[in-house]
């Protein structure tokens, strides 16, 4: 009875992208600029583990016996967003990026949304999530409309304060926009941002919610079901794969509940194979996207603190892969994903030894890996690296 376990640092590059120029963001590097900006990490288990062999990060030095396969993930679907990514780790290679709109929605799109939701609209640009409120929260109590805005990323997303939209009535309007937009506007997530507070002190709540599109045929996850399988997901993850594949999600809120909620359906036991997912969003979307270099720090740390006694306590050759889906460097002007190699770190727990991976051209060879560990028919895409770490 195997357990397969992944482990998504949210937003965690190493830099290197051969094409980040092309997206606009030659110089980031995720992991290094944040280590430097900082003074250095204090990560000990990732380091022992390799990740110092894989990237310059100051004050993580090289192991000398890393404890696990290590080497770099090259992205070759077209974009940066966190479901291109999700969607490439587990076999699907998007070709045509998902619209994005840096200018704000065109005109008509928000004509259909007010027509069928009943609300008007404010803000439609490019923006900080945090700094959108901030900017119209106080029109948006006074009249009613409701904050639109996107990023980078392929989003519409959806803010509302509690006393205009309670949860359910912005969970209702964002299922309307969900169904609204289809091509040429099919974005791959919609979003509810609530927030609450007073004027001069809005702060977002825990029940964000995202509605992504589904995913194509060829995705991992459910090969993995029908082959007997469990599949279960920690925090944004099920809806990234909009529940396809997933037999059991679990919500978390923050990085602390994702890692305790791991502890504890690992410690569970089960009947057969399963595949635990856990997605780590703190550091997109709290440090990342905020550009918050000691809040990144700090986290990464607490998540290596957290690590340690995990890694003692996982079982003899069970497989515990740890990557991110894009960057998000929070020493640089953007505010947004960056265009980067992400790091991999590959554990077999009892068959210690690392071996370097190098860079593995696509995403989709930790889906393959996966496969070939559970005994799954593997998806199209994508070249395992299993053997390697036995």
């Amino acid at each position: 009875m195997a357990t397969a376990i992944l482990i998504i640092l949210d937003g965690l590059g190493v830099g290197g992208a051969p094409d980040a120029e092309a997206y606009g963001d030659a110089g980031s590097d995720t992991l290094g600029n944040m280590s430097r900006i900082v003074g250095g990490l204090n990560i000990p288990n990732l380091a022992s583990l390799g990740l110092g062999n894989l990237a310059t990060i100051q004050n993580v030095d090289a192991a000398a016996a890393p404890k696990a396969a290590y080497g770099r993930l090259q992205e070759i679907s077209a974009g940066k967003d966190s479901t291109t990514g999700h969607w490439e780790l587990m076999g699907l290679v998007t070709e045509v990026a998902f619209p994005t709109y840096p200018d704000g929605f065109p005109a008509d799109v928000l004509a259909e949304f007010t027509a069928r939701t009943g609300y008007g609209v404010l803000g439609n640009k490019a923006a900080s999530g945090t700094a959108i409120i901030a900017e119209l929260g106080d029109e948006h109590l006074a009249t009613g409309k409701l904050i639109v805005y996107t990023s980078a990323d392929s989003v519409f997303q959806v803010a509302a304060h509690d006393k205009v939209c309670d949860i359910d009535e912005l969970y209702r309007v964002c299922e309307i926009a969900r169904e609204m937009l289809q091509p040429p506007h099919e974005v791959s997530r919609v979003i509810a941002r609530p927030f609450t507070g007073e004027p001069g002190s809005y702060t977002r709540t825990a029940f964000r919610h995202d509605y992504s599109i589904d995913p194509p045929a060829g995705l991992l996850l459910p090969m993995l079901q029908k082959n007997g399988v469990e599949v279960s997901s920690i925090g944004k993850i099920y809806d990234l794969y909009n529940g396809m594949g997933i037999d059991h999600s679990h919500t978390s809120r923050n990085n602390g509940e994702g890692m305790a909620n791991l502890d504890r359906l690992y410690a569970e036991k089960s009947e057969g194979d399963r595949l635990l997912l856990l997605n780590l969003v703190d550091f997109d979307m709290l440090w990342g996207h905020r550009n918050d270099p000691e809040g990144m720090k700090k986290g990464l740390e607490e998540f290596d603190r957290w690590l340690g006694p995990f890694l003692a306590g996982m079982q003899p050759d069970d497989l515990l892969l740890m990557t991110a889906d894009h960057g998000n460097d929070p020493t640089t002007p953007s505010t947004d994903h960056s265009r980067e190699h992400v790091p991999l770190l590959a554990y077999l727990a009892g068959h210690e030894g690392g071996h370097d991976l190098g860079v593995r051209k696509g995403f989709m060879d930790v889906g393959a890996t996966f496969a070939e560990y559970l005994g799954s028919p593997a998806p199209a895409k994508g070249n395992s690296f299993y053997s390697h770490l036995k």
